[in-house]
């Protein structure tokens, strides 16, 4: 069986996987990082591989840009495919002067302006967990392999911040005490769908801009930077059921 937006069969795709933004991204994890991985999915270009990482099935599977997108992929992953652990690995804009570029970011709540809840399943909802034993086993594989991130609450907007004619607008509407760490585009809908659909959904980000930061990375060293953000995800994957 196969969707309109993935043409891989039922058991082709791992219970475990790792999700870039970037089509381009998931060539490069598959390429660099799995054994014996081959292309199960091309639908849109949204190039999807499985293979093994230290003798563990895993899947890469890039989804675009913006919860509407995301939420499509993880959906059908989730529900069609049978997947049980879904990683996200992006970027992010950092909201804290102290995090530098490439500092690696595991959110742990998630707030978002978005109707998708409301829209999915008719619930008026803007905050929403990751999951708590998945954040867990990201974090101690992460110390176990001497890689530091930093676990926070981060933002999940449909316009990129740097675009919103008035960021600082956007900032006052956070919740008090919520106090982000970043802000992103996808996790929001990840998160949510994981909840309605009794599944393990967490999001690890690697910083590329930051208002504090006068250095931007490029589009380059995004894809190829973020070594150690990939290298935690699938890690962690080798400890999941």
């Amino acid at each position: 069986m196969s969707t309109p937006h993935n043409d891989a069969k039922v058991g082709e795709i791992a219970k475990t996987v790792i999700m870039p933004g970037d089509p381009f991204r998931a060539k490069f994890i598959a390429e660099n990082f799995l054994e014996d991985y081959k292309l199960v999915n091309s639908v849109r270009g949204m190039y999807t591989y499985t293979g093994k990482y230290n003798g563990k099935l895993v899947s890469v599977m890039p989804h675009g840009m913006g919860n509407p997108s995301i939420g499509i992929y993880c959906y059908e992953l989730y529900k069609i495919y049978n997947v049980e652990n879904i990683i996200r690995v992006g970027s992010c804009g950092a909201y804290s002067k102290d995090l530098k570029l490439f500092d690696i970011i595991l959110s742990k709540n998630v707030f978002s302006e978005s109707n998708f809840a409301l829209t999915m399943n008719n619930e008026d909802c803007h905050q929403v967990p990751s999951s708590h034993e998945l954040n867990n086993i990201i974090e101690k594989t992460a110390n176990e392999i001497g890689i530091k991130i930093d676990l926070g609450n981060t933002v999940c907007t449909d316009c990129f911040d740097l675009y919103m004619t008035d960021v600082n607008q956007f900032l006052s509407r956070i919740p008090s005490g919520f106090n982000p760490l970043a802000v992103e585009m996808e996790a929001f809908a990840l998160f949510y769908t994981a909840k309605v659909l009794n599944k393990k959904a967490a999001c690890l980000m690697s910083v590329v801009d930051s208002k504090y930061i006068t250095e931007v990375a490029t589009s380059e060293q995004r894809q190829t930077g973020l070594t150690n953000m990939i290298k935690v995800a699938l890690e962690a994957a080798t400890r999941l059921d």
